[in-house]
């Protein structure tokens, strides 16, 4: 291993003389493959959730203070009682080098070291360490077309490959075309918007498994949400769901 990190950091040195990349968040340059196309410093700013926080336990959101270890399943923001979701939780907050990961993540079909480090840490943390099967959330097929690939659907594979949890990656179709979700629309208007736009191909692939279900960023939970309720019908025990970010637009009390 030691040997190993040399030769990585030596390669790293010698790409950084002969090919330097910008960081996509500062003027500063990136150092490391580890770090995808944010520098180390610019990580250091971006506000990455760890077991020490406090999260509103069903949808993820953060919370205010700091509870007991033995409390912190009590903590409910409210907004999300309605979702049908089981548990959701993001690595960290849409900002700084996550943003940069993540628009990048819609370029170029890659997941940084860092990324696929971050997603681990996440999914092995109570609720998501209960996941038995990966789900990537959908695109609809014209718009993966347009794109080339399915970002979720790359995450839910580096997360797959690190951590061993199988991955159904075509049983949960998007069958609608929706309109992209305007920054102006609210939570009601992006659940209506979602409402009838997922089916399951598959449904014995996902019966009486934890699902894990994959996609960048979560915004009101209303894609999840939507992907959750086919799922619930068609017989998962349970859905739990993992985004690389969310904004800070929400604060559990």
């Amino acid at each position: 291993m030691f040997v190993t990190n040399i030769i990585s950091s030596l390669y790293d040195a010698t790409l950084t003389v002969a090919y330097p990349q910008g960081c996509a968040v500062c003027d500063g340059s990136v150092e490391s493959r580890f770090d995808g196309v944010a520098c180390a410093a610019c990580w250091g700013e971006t506000r990455v959730f760890t077991a020490r926080d406090t999260l509103c336990w069903k949808c993820g959101a953060l919370a205010l203070g700091s509870l007991a270890e033995e409390r912190t399943e009590q903590v409910r923001c409210r907004r999300c009682d309605d979702a049908a979701f089981t548990a959701a939780r993001a690595c960290g907050l849409y900002q700084y080098a996550l943003r940069a990961a993540i628009i990048e993540l819609k370029r170029a079909p890659h997941v940084s070291q860092r990324l696929a480090q971050f997603m681990v840490e996440t999914c092995r943390r109570p609720p998501l360490d209960r996941s038995t099967l990966i789900v990537p959330v959908p695109l609809h097929p014209e718009r993966e077309k347009e794109r080339g690939f399915n970002q979720a659907a790359v995450l839910a594979r580096a997360l797959s490959h690190r951590t061993r949890w199988p991955v159904a990656e075509n049983c949960l179709v998007r069958i609608e075309h929706t309109e992209r979700h305007r920054a102006g629309m609210d939570a009601q208007a992006r659940r209506e918007s979602v409402e009838a736009a997922f089916a399951l191909l598959t449904p014995r692939t996902i019966e009486g498994e934890s699902i894990l279900l994959i996609d960048d960023v979560f915004t009101t939970g209303a894609t999840i949400s939507a992907c959750a309720v086919v799922l619930r019908i068609a017989g998962a025990k349970e859905v739990l769901a993992l985004t690389l970010a969310r904004p800070l637009s929400q604060i559990a009390r």
